[in-house]
């Protein structure tokens, strides 16, 4: 095709995407908020035709071509704290990206230590040649290996098709001694590498031999080479001396090229030299669908969101739980999916934002929901998501609440790009995932015959081998998401039994701001955002008045949230705060960045007592396991005596905790239980209402979630 494939934090697309949210042109910063993110681009070779084909929101590294066509290169998963360098893979035009190798084979360095898959590019033999260096160095390199990447996924595990093949997978590739840590490394260490693809099977290496700070008889500063008893003596690695060097395999040798220079890193090393044609992929623009690629969104077709690397989790299986008369609705445990979008960070200098923006963490960064689907009966899911954006999808059930842990790898399609993935995977998982030829086939086998599933609507005639999801896709057309959670059952036969109950959380039910655009309510399109401030959407369900009038019009009850957790009541008394809960939207005193009502509701705090007509902090007396009194002592052990000549018995305070965990709305029963048939607060929040409140503590609970809304100093 004549393109070159390079790494940059230009993020052409990314910044025009910015755009069409309504932000500013900016670079977005890496996950840690340090430096513009690199992500990887395609340009024809005269340096035009410029296009962002990666969307990670940490760096993407080294990209190099294989010889079947895919890019391989280094990705930083850093979403939620992963903070961890492995392979991956993706075509030239943006489509097919994958994990390819290392997500759980990073503890593979000296003594087990922790390493980072670097610089990757395929041997003459056909494996991958790969640098391991720890994530943080003073040394820049570290050990060259060889990676069976078409048979394996980590050290020890193989494709599942490639089942039995003998590992492991990753070996080293030379026969010296190197260290990946900044320990004293005898065997030299490499900083990079590129294959001669002469026949020789050599490769040209930027390395360093292992040298050692020492002084000669007269006390003189010298450099020595290293021994092990020299090491062994605690003598200290000198700086590094990378120069370039013929490192041949076949007998272990490295030749001089380019003298390594006092002071110099001589680093970066390429061959210009005849080679195989890799493969060409063709950009898939044309052939795809076309009405997609106008509306510039892609679609996941999901088989079963029960499937776990092969092993069906679903209540007696799939069969079972997609029949309409053997399995109601209220039987299925996942009912809808959230599609969670990265919220890209400024620089500090267009936009400050101190940890108090984030709220109680800032582990999720910011974050905005693009919408929302519903699951099928046998667990399958088909949406259209917008291009060019990170996204990660969280299983819901029947009341908006994430069923599963985060998704903390970040997701990107190409315009028209339709990509299909088995199902879900277990975070400490080994088995391949995320690599769909390397994983077990799909537990969802689809239908059995060119009929109506079993026991469904007639109308709903299916292809064999469909999913339900492509099924209703392929008769209705590819699914829009919704900024509203909302079911209706289309697969009952109602001659067989009753339709199942509908389900609705609609942002119109809301007398709050609605976290999103009057238009995306009624209509949603790959421009739709849910942005969820908590001075904006979530502080106001506190102050909305809940009053309840008889038919004559007098005042039967006010349930204004704000009345009873309150500090006063309505007549200006001072009371404690029902349930020791305050929702006030006063700056804290706490954290003047925050109103009352978030740091009540998520920080520990302590409880309050009503004394001679002030509040303050409750306290109890202390006792011993025994059940006996303690008292206060100074620093020799004697007791203190009051004025009395009496002993002081210790008190201290009542802690309260939080009802609400930025780790999700499930976790929060306390809170949410109050709401429930039969609870204290039973018919106090609408459906709406706890829906908006589920989502915001699903992605984090942030205090913003838009940058640009965080006020400034």
């Amino acid at each position: 095709m004549g393109e070159l494939c390079f790494a940059s934090n230009r993020q052409r697309t990314a910044k025009a995407v910015l755009l069409d949210e309504g932000k500013p042109q900016y670079d977005a910063m890496d996950e840690d908020r340090n430096v513009p993110a690199m992500a990887l681009h395609v340009m024809d070779t005269d340096g035009s035709n410029i296009k962002q084909i990666t969307f990670n929101q940490s760096h993407d590294l080294a990209p190099s071509v294989l010889l079947n066509g895919k890019i391989v290169f280094s990705r930083w998963d850093d979403a939620g704290g992963n903070d961890q360098i492995s392979l991956y893979q993706v075509n030239p035009d943006g489509t097919g990206l994958e994990i390819l190798y290392g997500r759980h084979s990073h503890f593979t360095g000296s003594d087990a230590s922790f390493v980072e898959f670097m610089q990757a590019r395929q041997a003459p033999d056909g494996r991958l040649i790969v640098k391991l260096r720890p994530n943080f160095s003073t040394r820049l390199g570290g050990e060259l290996v060889y990676i069976d990447f078409a048979n394996f996924t980590e050290i020890n595990q193989t494709t599942i098709p490639s089942s039995g093949t003998a590992g492991p997978a990753q070996v080293s590739a030379t026969p010296f001694d190197v260290r990946t840590d900044d320990a004293p490394s005898v065997g030299g260490r490499f900083a990079n590498v590129y294959p001669l693809y002469d026949g020789s099977g050599r490769f040209l290496v930027s390395w360093t031999p292992c040298r050692l700070n020492d002084v000669d008889a007269a006390g003189n500063p010298i450099i020595i080479p290293c021994t092990d008893a020299d090491i062994a003596a605690g003598k200290q690695e000198a700086q590094p001396l990378y120069g370039i060097w013929s490192y041949d395999p076949s007998n272990g040798t490295l030749r001089p090229i380019v003298v390594g220079i006092e002071g110099m890193v001589i680093h970066d090393v390429v061959a210009l030299a005849p080679r195989d044609i890799a493969t060409v992929i063709i950009d898939s623009t044309s052939t795809s669908d076309q009405t997609l690629v106008t509306e510039n969104v892609g679609v996941v077709h999901i088989e079963s969101v029960y499937d776990f690397d092969g092993i069906d989790l679903s209540p007696n299986g799939i069969a079972t739980l997609a029949d309409p008369v053997q399995t109601t609705a209220a039987g299925r445990p996942a009912r809808f999916l959230r599609i969670v979008k990265a919220v890209s960070l400024p620089d500090r200098d267009l936009v400050t934002l101190r940890n108090t923006a984030f709220g109680r963490s800032s582990a999720q960064g910011m974050r905005d929901i693009l919408g929302y689907t519903v699951v099928e009966p046998d667990g399958s899911a088909m949406f259209k998501v917008p291009a060019n954006v990170a996204f990660s999808i969280s299983v819901l059930d029947a009341n908006g609440r994430r069923l599963t842990p985060r998704h903390q790898n970040w997701i990107s399609l190409k315009a028209g790009e339709v990509k299909t993935c088995h199902g879900c995977h277990a975070s400490d998982s080994e088995l391949p995932h995320g690599r769909y030829m390397a994983e077990a086939d799909s537990i969802n086998l689809g239908a059995p015959a060119a009929a109506p599933f079993p026991n469904t609507d007639p109308a709903l005639v299916a292809e064999m081998g469909e999913t339900m999801a492509q099924t209703t896709n392929r008769l209705n057309g590819f699914q829009d998401l919704s900024v509203n959670v909302y079911y209706r059952d289309y697969w009952t036969d109602p001659n067989l039994s009753a339709a199942n109950p509908n389900i609705s959380y609609l942002y119109s039910q809301l007398t709050t701001p609605a976290p999103t655009s009057v238009g995306c309510l009624t209509s949603w399109s790959g421009l739709c955002r849910i942005s969820i401030n908590y001075v904006d959407n979530i502080q106001p369900l506190w102050e909305t008045t809940r009053q309840e009038f008889d038919a004559m019009g007098n005042l039967i009850v006010d349930n204004t949230c704000t009345l009873c957790h309150n500090r006063v009541d309505a007549m200006g008394a001072t009371q404690i705060p029902a349930g020791q809960l305050e929702l006030t939207g006063e700056a804290s005193v706490d954290e003047p960045d925050h109103v009352t009502s978030y740091r009540e509701l998520l920080f520990p705090d302590n409880a309050l007592a009503l004394v001679n007509g002030a509040l303050v902090d409750e306290s109890m007396l202390v006792f011993d396991a025994n059940g006996n009194p303690v008292y206060e002592t100074d620093a020799n052990g004697n007791l203190i005596l009051d004025a009395n000549g009496d002993p002081i018995q210790v008190t201290q305070t009542v802690a309260v905790t939080p009802s609400m965990r930025v780790s999700g709305a499930r976790n929060s029963a306390q809170f949410f239980n109050r709401f429930n048939a039969g609870g204290t607060h039973a018919g106090r929040l609408n459906d709406a209402e706890l829906r908006l409140l589920s989502e915001w503590l699903d992605i984090g609970g942030q205090y913003y979630n838009n940058p640009f809304d965080v006020p400034q100093n």
